[in-house]
């Protein structure tokens, strides 16, 4: 799997954001917190992701944005933990990762709390289908 991170691999589709948030699952691994659902039937079988750094936890956009791109680039990594081969097939996944937390967290230790949160959302997915 190639370590990209294309606009369809993005959440961006209005509707599919507000059922996410509506009828999805939610756990958190502080600072991160994950709602995530299966997906309808979608084009392609790439999984798809919305990252988001609230601005009532962050005021500054710098803050916000170093931290999307920390974020981002952790998932773009360690993206191929989702898709190994296991006993179920997961894919059209639609899941927001959310920043909690106030304390801006170093790439290290953003990625290491993105791999926790990447094989607890598999876990979550083999049993929940």
């Amino acid at each position: 799997m190639p370590f990209t991170f294309s606009k369809n691999e993005r959440l961006h589709e209005f509707r599919l954001i507000r059922a996410l948030f509506s009828s999805g699952h939610t756990f958190s691994i502080p600072p991160l917190k994950v709602t995530w659902m299966k997906s309808e039937a979608q084009s392609g079988s790439s999984d798809r992701v919305l990252i988001s750094v609230p601005k009532a936890i962050h005021r500054k956009s710098t803050e916000r944005n170093l931290l999307k791109r920390r974020i981002r680039e952790a998932y773009r990594i360690n993206k191929s933990m989702l898709s190994d081969e296991g006993p179920a097939s997961i894919s059209d996944l639609c899941f927001c990762i959310t920043y909690t937390s106030k304390e801006i967290l170093t790439y290290k230790a953003i990625q290491d709390k993105i791999i926790l949160l990447l094989r607890r959302l598999k876990e979550e997915c083999e049993k929940d289908f």
